[in-house]
């Protein structure tokens, strides 16, 4: 039996590629012509170093092999994480900086759905309770400088890809702190020390919660996300970036 495409759907596929031929996909790193939108030409995207197992239960910091599930770093040993896991899609070095942040500071936001792919994979199976995604806020003087949230964007297009509800105006940053930047490791603590509240009239009580960012560097702003998040009784939460600085690196 021979069974025939929706019209609306022989309507879509005519559309996108004529779309494609007026306005031909370009790489999102170098803008070089590319076979289908949301992607990378093959130069850069062999320069990119996605990230997965195995590493570390919590934190998630890649291990050189294999040691067994549940394996956490030295570091998350001597001090466990406010956070329950940490994941991301790609390593921030040279390879990945001009991606990342061309779509933070360079508004370009065409990125953002093949980045939400990316963390979704990253996640994988850690996202499958999950409750709410709850993009880490920035403060309104920033946000109305800068247009956008980076984060909630990511989490908006994770949360399509993953079938997943976003919150994104549950956490708040109730006051402007310098940029993280500016900080070495312990620095970056005390600057966002109470920076963050639960909205008023919300609850995560019983919440499985998983917050997004752009990039996790000594994790202190998610840390304090978290401990915001855990007091108001989250049951759980995780948090996942689109890439992360290994330790030593900036």
């Amino acid at each position: 039996m021979v069974t025939f495409a929706p019209a609306a759907t022989i309507a879509r596929r005519w559309g996108a590629a004529t779309l494609n031929l007026v306005l031909p996909p370009r790489c999102l790193a170098c803008g070089a012509e590319v076979e289908a939108p949301h992607g990378l030409c093959a130069g850069c995207w062999r320069q990119l170093t996605f990230l997965g197992e195995p590493c570390c239960a919590c934190c998630g910091l890649p291990f050189a092999y294999a040691l067994g599930d549940g394996t956490l770093c030295g570091a998350c040993l001597r001090a466990p994480a406010a956070y329950d896991f940490a994941r991301a899609a790609l390593r921030y070095d040279e390879g990945s900086r001009g991606l990342v942040l061309g779509f933070k500071h360079g508004d370009r936001l065409h990125g953002a759905p093949a980045f939400g792919e990316w963390m979704r994979r990253a996640a994988g199976a850690l996202l499958a309770d999950a409750d709410l995604l709850l993009p880490v806020p920035l403060h309104r003087l920033r946000l109305l400088k800068r247009r956008y949230n980076q984060a909630a964007l990511l989490a908006y297009s994770l949360g399509r890809s993953a079938g997943i509800k976003v919150a994104p105006d549950w956490l708040q940053r109730r006051r402007r702190t310098p940029s993280q930047g500016e900080f070495g490791p312990e620095g970056r603590r005390r600057n966002v020390q109470g920076a963050f509240a639960l909205k008023r009239g919300t609850s995560v009580a019983g919440l499985s919660l998983v917050l997004i960012d752009d990039v996790l560097t000594t994790g202190a702003t998610v840390e304090e996300c978290a401990r915001v998040l855990k007091r108001a009784g989250a049951r759980r939460v995780g948090v996942l970036t689109l890439a992360r600085s290994l330790r030593g690196e900036p």
